[in-house]
């Protein structure tokens, strides 16, 4: 009898500090290059304000997070814990699908905000540019997990060198120009509103923790490694956050900073009287960087589900030179560039925010489920049972805030 072939599966080969940096590119990529200029539209002074209620939001569903990754690691992770937590793969199915759109919607903002910074150098089309950038991300992608991790990761330090470029540059302006009080909100109403509707596009700047749960099956020792990155990448994200965000707004009042798409480029120019050439360049490695990391997120959700039985079988293939799954992420790339020429740039932002947090809301009530079933597993039932259920009461409350804003 002929020997049957083992099935090509994905390879455990990223470490601590490469996946550190995998979801430091993400979120850092995705959010403060492409969307402070938009924050500061909507918050004003205040922005830093919203960066620290996004955070707040968002730490508490970071450690259920954190507990279901040492839990269940595995690709397709939010399908997987909700179907741990509430035995349904309709609801799981949902899910993926949920965070995967979520994902190509991510991208496809973020090749938008990419494009912002390019034409400050090429005046190209904007079709031929985008479909470019997504083409050559494919192929890093599908190259390998360990390769494109370590491409990763290097952009990562280039983007973090960036943002301490742009708060060292403007924070000798810091005290000739802004009054300390001018971002400690006052008792009103109003400006509240302010802070926790730019919270909700705040929030999509920390968005990219969670993708790091969907490359567990290819990280060494996830039960320790898995929660220990994403804390440590939402620390290091919200401090840089916070700080530039204080800059920007020390440097350049809200109101013409809301005129320029490439934020942090201005700010560089006002802060310094040169043009912010090197700065241009960083946003466009950076936006670039939160565009694989999310093609490489969002391809392995739909290997997950396939895998499972969820999705068609030929998007669980693997290659057997590279061992990444390379239909999926072909299909990844096709459906960012359709969503591109749909959507402008903040509908694409707001639509993102708003998916995760409903994903959000459901992988914490499947943990608070799996806890309340199981109880706490040894070495990965860390989180308190009042951590979730703290992290569906806050982003109801956020998601309720936008609604009603869009509403009214």
């Amino acid at each position: 009898m002929p020997v049957k072939k083992k099935p090509v599966t994905l390879k455990r080969e990223i470490t601590l500090f490469l996946l550190v940096f995998y979801g430091l590119g993400n979120i850092l990529g995705a959010g403060i290059y492409v969307l402070i200029g938009d924050i500061v539209k909507i918050s004003g002074y205040f922005a830093p304000v919203s960066f620290i209620v996004a955070c707040i939001v968002v730490f508490f569903t970071a450690l259920s997070y954190a507990e279901l990754s040492a839990r269940f690691p595995l690709s397709a992770g939010e399908a997987v814990y909700v179907k741990e937590g509430f035995g349904s793969d309709t609801l799981s199915l949902f899910i993926g699908l949920a965070i995967a759109l979520s994902g190509i919607l991510s991208v496809a903002t973020i090749v938008s905000g990419f494009y912002d910074y390019f034409v400050r150098f090429f005046d190209l089309p904007k079709f031929f540019v985008v479909f470019g950038v997504l083409v050559m991300l494919s192929l890093v992608a599908i190259w390998g997990i360990k390769e494109s991790v370590r491409v990763a990761a290097a952009l990562t330090f280039v983007e973090i060198s960036g943002l301490l470029m742009v708060i060292y540059v403007g924070i000798s302006y810091v005290p000739d120009t802004l009054d300390i009080s001018k971002i400690v909100p006052p008792f009103d109403l109003s400006v509240y509103n302010s802070i926790v509707l730019g919270a909700f596009l705040a929030f999509y700047a920390f968005i990219g923790f969670e993708d790091m749960v969907n490359v567990a099956q290819e990280v060494k020792d996830p039960a320790k490694t898995m929660p220990r990155a994403i804390l440590l990448v939402l620390l290091m994200s919200t401090l840089l956050y916070i700080g530039v965000a204080y800059v920007t707004v020390s440097v350049i009042p809200p109101s013409q900073l809301q005129e320029s798409g490439a934020a942090l480029a201005l700010v560089y120019e006002k802060a310094t009287g040169q043009k912010a050439t090197i700065l241009s360049l960083i946003g466009m490695l950076a936006v670039i960087n939160g565009a694989l990391v999310q093609i490489i997120m969002v391809s392995r959700i739909l290997y997950g589900m396939s895998d499972k039985g969820w999705l068609p079988r030929f998007l669980a293939s693997v290659h057997p030179k590279t061992h990444t799954p390379v239909n999926a992420t072909i299909v990844t790339s096709m459906a960012i560039f359709l969503f591109i020429l749909l959507l402008p740039l903040l509908i694409l932002a707001k639509y993102t925010s708003f998916v995760i947090l409903v994903v959000f809301t459901v992988v914490n009530a499947a943990l608070l489920r799996i806890k309340l079933k199981k109880g706490s597993q040894k070495g990965v039932g860390f989180v308190p049972l009042w951590v979730p259920m703290v992290a569906i009461v806050l982003n109801l409350a956020v998601l309720a805030v936008q609604i009603m804003h869009e509403v009214g």
